[in-house]
């Protein structure tokens, strides 16, 4: 294939909405002349899918993939979760695992450059009639690994123990699908965090009124509750609370490494469409 500038292809990227191989092929065909290629694109079937690439896909699904000492969690968008649990996507999906295990390859982009993984998708995106988008991976290596995913497809969870076994590393996994723990142990969270927190309760323990020194006892408590709350080896297992994950995970010579857990949609601003507004503001622009 003839080369082109990156930025060009870029450029289209952003005008159509489309992969990367497709809009370099129509750079390739149209000789450089980017309105050219959209105009070629516009005879093909391939801007129909680009419509619909500009719609906010926040629905999807996660895949996990454990082998070895090693795993991979991904994360890829539907629009709907009608289409979520289409087997034609979820197949997809399972190709794309596949291919970033394979490779190693945890930035989703990188994986769809150059790749049959694009073509695949925007042959889907004409199927199914709505936009498809991967969104992030993430990979652990550890002595042992375990992988969970919840029976909806929208919690992912990976799991790297020092010692155990995977049956463990999974009965962790699963936990953390459940309560979603934001760290594995105190001394992990985030110090902005923990001074938000402070705030809080220190507003919250002046309004006592109470003398200054007995107001720090309590904001200490309170800060101590909390991360023995929010740290994953602190918290009651939830198939057996009288026991503490770092006590489950200790009882077995082990101890935990770290996790990974995405649920689908999260972090994505989805805009709410009032369709009576969108309907009337359609009547009165052609009136």
């Amino acid at each position: 294939m003839a080369q082109v500038p990156t930025s060009l292809v870029k450029e289209l990227r952003e005008r159509t909405g489309l992969g990367m191989m497709e809009c370099k092929r129509a750079l390739v065909g149209a000789g450089g002349d980017i309105d050219k290629a959209i105009e070629d694109l516009r005879k093909s079937s391939g801007l129909k899918a680009a419509k619909k690439a500009g719609r906010t896909a926040a629905d999807g699904m996660v895949a996990v993939r454990v082998e070895g000492t090693r795993a991979m969690i991904v994360e890829v968008n539907s629009e709907t979760d009608f289409v979520a649990r289409d087997e034609n996507f979820q197949g997809f999906v399972k190709r794309v695992i596949d291919a970033a295990f394979d490779a190693g390859q945890t930035d989703l982009n990188v994986l769809f450059e150059d790749s049959e993984l694009e073509s695949l998708r925007g042959d889907l995106i004409q199927k199914i009639g709505e936009n498809i988008s991967p969104r992030r991976g993430a990979s652990i290596e550890a002595p042992v690994v375990g992988g969970y995913v919840h029976s909806n497809n929208r919690i992912g969870v990976l799991v790297g123990l020092s010692g155990g076994d995977e049956a463990l590393a999974r009965d962790v996994a699963m936990h953390i699908a459940a309560v979603n723990p934001p760290v594995v142990r105190s001394d992990d969270m985030p110090s902005d965090l923990i001074a938000a927190e402070k705030e809080i309760y220190a507003a919250q323990a002046r309004e006592s009124g109470k003398p200054e020194e007995i107001i720090e006892k309590m904001i200490g408590g309170r800060v101590k509750k909390f991360l023995k709350e929010n740290s994953l080896v602190d918290q009651p297992f939830v198939k057996d609370p009288d026991v503490t994950v770092g006590k489950l995970v200790a009882n077995a010579g082990a101890d935990v490494v770290e996790f990974v857990r995405f649920e689908v949609g999260e972090g994505i601003a989805v805009e709410e469409v009032d369709f009576a507004a969108e309907v009337a503001a359609q009547v009165e622009s052609v009136s």
